[in-house]
């Protein structure tokens, strides 16, 4: 039997001073254990949502339940969901406020009530793994981009949760730093955590998810499989999208004869 780990119930959400809500009436179901790319053009809700998920955002109307629960917004209450539901900003400069990156990756365990000796623990275990352990008594505002960002990952991973949130995780990294995020989910993933993500790559989404969720104007416009939404001219016409580059060369082999003509995915 398939679990569901959250599941947003007609969830609405308007923004201070906007007229048009940024979630209208969101109905989705997540299960445990998959990967999940959240598409669509911007504005069509997918961050707002994930803040949803994590309580930064609390819905003007509907429901999100965790493991069958609806959200409790108490202080208590969401320490404890922010513990099992982390989120990876799309930028890390507003995720990240401590002095060092030891003294960053540290706060939530300390926050979540570990001695200094677990914390100590868990922080260098955490550091080694990713290959951040060098600058850990960098100065956060003094790292790369790439840095920040692999420290931002840190900050969840530490806390151990169930379900992570990635919020355009390789948006404005160099390619050596995409593969490494991206290796760094993929093995997130091995380890049955439920991931979320949202992306425009899609060839990656194609290869790496096990279910897209198209977004469009703070819906829930269809979810499914990668073959079952890429193939779907109309829909991705809609959501501002291309198919993939490996069904677009199936489907037009001449697709790679045409000189002078790069193929753009969004």
């Amino acid at each position: 039997m398939i679990e569901t780990i959250l599941k947003a119930e007609n969830i609405c959400y308007t923004y201070e001073g906007e007229k048009s809500p940024a979630l209208d009436n969101l109905s989705l179901n997540i299960h445990r254990g998959k990967k999940i790319a959240c598409m669509g053009s911007n504005g069509s809700g997918k961050s707002t949502f994930f803040l949803c998920c994590n309580g930064i955002l609390r819905p003007d109307s509907g429901t999100i339940y965790y493991q069958g629960v609806p959200l409790n917004y108490s202080k208590k209450g969401l320490l404890s969901l922010r513990s099992k539901v982390g989120i990876v900003f799309q930028d890390p400069d507003k995720q990240l406020f401590s002095a060092s990156v030891v003294q960053e990756i540290s706060f939530g365990p300390l926050n979540l009530g570990f001695s200094e000796a677990v914390t100590r623990r868990k922080v260098q275990d955490i550091m080694d793994k990713l290959g951040i352990t060098p600058f850990a008594h960098k100065p956060v505002h003094a790292l790369s981009g790439g840095q920040k960002k692999l420290t931002a990952i840190a900050d969840i991973l530490v806390m151990e949760p169930e379900l992570i949130i990635f919020d355009e995780p390789a948006a404005a990294l160099d390619p050596l730093h995409t593969d490494l995020v991206h290796d760094i989910i993929g093995k997130v993933t091995e380890h049955g955590i439920t991931v979320l993500m949202a992306s425009h790559d899609v060839n990656y989404a194609y290869e790496w998810a096990d279910e897209i969720f198209i977004f469009h104007e703070g819906r829930l416009l269809k979810s499914g499989s990668p073959d079952e939404i890429f193939s779907d001219d109309t829909l991705l016409k809609t959501a501002s999208l291309k198919p993939p580059l490996i069904l677009s060369i199936l489907k037009n082999p001449d697709i790679l004869k045409k000189k002078g003509k790069r193929y753009y995915s969004q």
